[in-house]
């Protein structure tokens, strides 16, 4: 493939690496994961010892899931984490005990590189077909089995289907006029060239400003002639506070690792840190500033997730947070109308029911004369309105000449992924269709009329909301335990019904309505495609309500509709 061309989807990665193994042509399974990222792995490490033929289908050149094309720019403030280690990554003890990080953020690298040792301490790779594209899935309830078929011509059979494709597998690209006529080098964040890109003395546009765009950003423009970035709203970030880490702190804390993956399924985001048992009106201002500085200083995601446990759902509350970022992160900007589109004195949202990003010197590198900050919101007027052989033309008349182009424009969030891949429904429709309107799951983890299939770390569980590796840990047990009771139970399959769903999805909107989250448009209420319905796409009951209640189903099977196989 081009280093120059825009790729779209996932299928222009698909070939067929060899014919046997997990590459079969006519595969045969008990387990079939979609998805070789967190979940899919910890799946694969959990269903092989549970006793299971497993195997892994992966878009990807290897294990890591975004982390493997995520791979933008990367010195010391490009392609990152968000969640701190040790708490972002799996509690598996032969793992953890024989890997160290370098940082507490990691860049894409180091994540990769991580994943390589997990595939070499858990041997998933001899269970793993790379490359791999799922185009269609169906169910036949006669066999109770799963056809699945892929983007280079294979089949599959399998009783169980998991879609491990995560909340970002699909990415989002705009419907602009003219993208196909830039003549320069032009691609989504998700999908970097393999080769890199070199802005060295380039002129640049980033066209937007959420975590890729915010992180390139930094990277780049230090380094271009001119770097022009299309903002539509201001992203309210918070400092990440990397700092190094050495193999002695880490082999330190080895003993009382158990204790902090058993710790972070106790607080509300996974983390090792909660909101504070206490209401921000409580206390008296002097206080509230100190607690919000301390948060402040301890950096990440602290003053979001560590603060008062009113600040994501009284708006007086949150009001008080956002004048204090305001205060904090204005401080840094010296040019006035950047400084008004950065930090605006009126919020553009309330604060946190948007994912904030980590950034490092994001606004001292934009606050340099050679970026060009420019306001496409609503509020604006302004837009892009086309491409050109040469840049990026504006509503208010403006021609941006550029060499290269990055579309950090994001995903079609939490359910772009899973109706991507040709699911067929046991009543002949297909689940991009009866999702055209909304989403519907039970538990997070199955949906109705799909027998047998399970969703780790897509809609309606905690994901976006949480930790991933948390998430995905509490969801993976759970499908997991759920497979090995249907097998004890002689189930040909089981199948959520449609009243459960239908609650369950009513329980999600409640949780949601109930914070300043479903105020917004965002990533939480199902991104900004065009079109797409404005609902919740995560359970923001927390984690330990998660667990709860997903583990109350079990081993009643209550909300199901079971089939036993025929003696």
């Amino acid at each position: 493939m081009s280093e120059h061309t825009l790729h779209r989807d996932l299928s222009e990665y698909a070939r067929r690496r060899q014919k046997d193994g997990p590459y079969a042509e006519d595969l045969e399974v008990d387990t079939l994961v979609v998805g070789g990222g967190f979940g899919g792995t910890y799946l694969l490490y959990e269903l092989r010892k549970a006793g299971f033929k497993t195997v892994v289908y992966e878009a990807g050149e290897g294990f890591g899931g975004t982390w493997r094309f995520n791979s933008y720019p990367v010195t010391a403030v490009g392609s990152r984490v968000d969640s701190e280690t040790p708490i972002y990554q799996f509690a598996i003890p032969e793992v953890y005990k024989t890997w160290t990080w370098s940082t507490n953020y990691p860049d894409y690298r180091e994540i990769q590189a991580y994943f390589d040792h997990l595939d070499k301490v858990c041997d998933l790779s001899k269970d793993t077909a790379f490359n791999t594209v799922v185009t269609s899935a169906e169910f036949d309830s006669g066999t109770g089995k799963w056809t699945v078929g892929t983007a280079d011509g294979r089949t599959a059979r399998t009783k169980y289907l998991i879609i491990a494709a995560g909340f970002a597998s699909k990415r989002f690209i705009p419907d602009y006029p003219g993208v196909d006529k830039f003549r320069g080098q032009i691609h989504h964040s998700s999908f970097w060239p393999a080769g890199g890109i070199e802005p060295a003395g380039k002129r640049v546009a980033v066209v937007g400003t959420g975590a890729s765009g915010i992180q390139i950003i930094q990277e780049w423009a230090p380094k271009v002639e001119q770097l022009v970035v299309f903002q539509r709203t201001p992203n309210l970030t918070l400092p990440m506070g990397k700092r190094d880490m050495t193999k002695e702190q880490q082999e330190c804390l080895y003993p009382v690792y158990d204790e902090l993956m058993r710790l972070r399924e106790t607080t509300f985001a996974g983390f090792i840190y909660d909101f504070v048992e206490r209401g921000t009106f409580e206390d008296n201002p002097e206080e509230r500033e100190a607690l919000y500085e301390q948060l402040w200083q301890k950096a990440g995601f602290n003053i979001w997730l560590g603060n008062y446990k009113d600040s994501l759902f009284d708006p007086a509350a949150n009001r008080l947070v956002y004048d204090f970022w305001r205060r904090k992160q204005s401080a840094r900007i010296k040019d006035p109308r950047k400084r008004e589109l950065l930090c605006p004195l009126e919020p553009p949202h309330p604060f946190g029911v948007k994912r904030p990003c980590l950034e490092q010197n994001f606004y001292e590198v934009v606050d340099q004369d050679n970026v060009v900050l420019i306001d496409i919101s609503e509020r604006s007027n302004n837009k892009i309105v086309e491409f050109t052989e040469t840049g990026i033309r504006t509503s208010d008349g403006k021609h941006y000449e550029v060499d290269i182009i990055v579309l950090a424009t994001g995903f079609d969030v939490g359910t772009g992924g899973i109706t991507n891949m040709g699911l067929k429904s046991i009543h002949g429709t297909t689940l991009r269709d009866e999702w055209s309107n909304g989403a519907y799951t039970y538990l997070g983890t199955t949906i109705a009329g799909y027998p047998n299939l399970f969703s780790i770390y897509g809609p309606h569980g905690p994901t976006l909301l949480a930790n991933g590796p948390t998430c995905v840990e509490v969801q993976g047990r759970w499908i997991r335990d759920a497979i090995k009771l249907a097998e004890k139970e002689g189930f040909k399959y089981f199948n959520p019904t449609h009243e459960a769903s239908k609650k369950w999805k009513s329980h999600v909107i409640e949780l949601s309505d109930a914070s300043l989250i479903s105020k917004t448009r965002s990533t939480y209420m199902g991104g900004s495609i065009p079109g797409k319905p404005m609902e919740p796409i995560s359970y923001a009951g927390g984690v330990p309500a998660y667990v709860k209640e997903i583990r109350a189903v079990l081993p009643g099977w209550i909300g199901f509709e079971t089939v036993k196989n025929l003696k």
